[in-house]
């Protein structure tokens, strides 16, 4: 895959567990890598609200609640 279809960022979670987040848009689809062994135990631990937060804050959009949607 072209470097340019990734987005790469660092992320950290509850101020202690710093990952590696790549983003492929193409794909709509992620990888994320822990820094150290606490960062890799707290995602085995804790992988859906990981996903969730992953989700919500870096992969997919905020919705804006003032936009008008009607047609």
């Amino acid at each position: 895959m072209p470097a340019r279809s990734i987005i790469k960022k660092t992320i950290t979670v509850d101020k202690k567990y710093i990952f590696d987040l790549e983003i492929y848009p193409r794909l709509i689809s992620w990888e994320i890598y822990p820094k150290d062994n606490q960062a890799a135990l707290y995602a085995f631990s804790n992988k859906d609200k990981l996903n969730k937060l992953i989700e919500d804050e870096h992969v997919f959009e905020k919705k804006d609640p003032h936009a008008n949607t009607t047609i």
